[in-house]
């Protein structure tokens, strides 16, 4: 049974620590946001309040990389650790006023206190997964501005002197060419690492079994969902996307139509929306191709289409990694 209760507001170069018991808070630290002082901060803390680590719930907020050295400190002591959702903590204290980093520990402290019921222990991702999440990071930021010299190079051409855009172009196109490079590099590293890992290559060759999935979105699928240990089921993982819609009423009103939450990974939700396009509109034979013409000549929208194609995509993927077993056409796709 866990009695102390540490709530972590973290920022970059910081981490603020609330102690709480069953009856109030008991200690208040600031500490870098470093193994080592982490590490060094937890057990003088527990040190201080005669509490084993056993008895012991540590609760933050999932805030992206900036977790890495939290998850590392309490993996290494063998403390439980919770990481939240920051949308769940922050509607749980209803309208709430102020707000610093101290008064953010205190809550976070708190509901870690009130619903320790439902906590759910974060694992560690594995060395092969977190590899791949930062690579993709990095091939995306340098996709980004391999689009940004393109577009200066499509875009000046007719608007700026001959001679001038001549220069600018042979700089700008090494610019390219070095940067093309190094999305190669990252490219054949990933699928070095998917291949050596025994798990994420089955992974993938499930998902790829798919029409619609490609390599670049099983890869995404797996980093994201961390081996689809991350979600219970598509219907979480749509939620998380922003990809199922949600009603707003109140009442006998209805104050709009159903619509998807903002709060979404748009990143993985664009990948899907392209793979829906793709799979729904442009391959010749597949069943999604059959599915669109024949919901459209039945007068649905193109959008309302490609969004259940998109949604079906989603359910098979999760279908096959459950199943254990690729993806096999077995009967005819209906809404």
């Amino acid at each position: 049974m866990k009695k102390i209760f540490i709530g972590i507001d973290i920022s970059k170069e910081k981490l603020n620590l609330c102690y709480m018991n069953a009856k109030e808070i008991v200690l208040e630290e600031e500490v870098e946001n470093t193994i080592p002082s982490i590490k060094r901060q937890i057990k003088n803390g527990l040190k201080v309040l005669g509490s084993d680590i056993s008895e012991v719930l540590v609760c933050a907020e999932y805030t992206g990389r900036y977790i890495f050295p939290l998850t590392c400190s309490c993996h290494e002591l063998g403390l439980s650790l919770w990481m939240e959702d920051p949308t769940r903590i922050k509607h749980s204290f209803g309208v709430t006023r102020g707000k610093n980093d101290t008064v953010d520990a205190r809550r976070i402290a708190e509901y870690a206190f009130r619903f320790n019921d439902k906590a759910v222990e974060y694992a560690m991702k594995g060395k092969s997964i977190e590899s791949l999440k930062n690579l993709l990071s990095d091939r995306d930021l340098l996709l980004s501005d391999r689009k940004k010299y393109q577009a200066q190079l499509s875009d000046q051409k007719h608007y700026m002197d001959k001679d001038d855009y001549k220069r600018k172009a042979k700089r700008w196109k090494i610019v390219i060419k070095t940067i093309q490079a190094q999305i190669d590099e990252i490219e054949a590293e990933m699928e070095k690492i998917a291949e050596s890992d025994e798990t994420i290559k089955h992974q993938m060759e499930l998902l790829v079994s798919i029409d619609g999935v490609g390599k670049k979105l099983a890869v995404n699928m797996i980093v994201i969902t961390e081996g689809f240990s991350r979600f219970d089921n598509a219907r979480q993982f749509n939620c998380y996307a922003g990809l199922a819609p949600f009603q707003y009423t109140s009442g006998k009103s209805i104050h709009s139509k159903s619509r998807v939450s903002q709060r979404a990974n748009k990143h993985i939700k664009s990948l899907l929306h392209l793979c829906a396009v793709s799979a729904g509109t442009r391959m010749s034979n597949g069943e999604y191709r059959e599915y669109y013409e024949r919901r459209k000549q039945e007068g649905k929208h193109p959008m309302c289409i490609i969004n259940v194609i998109r949604a079906k995509i989603v359910s098979r993927m999760f279908a096959v990694i459950k199943r254990d077993s690729i993806y096999t056409k077995n009967h005819k796709m209906t809404a």
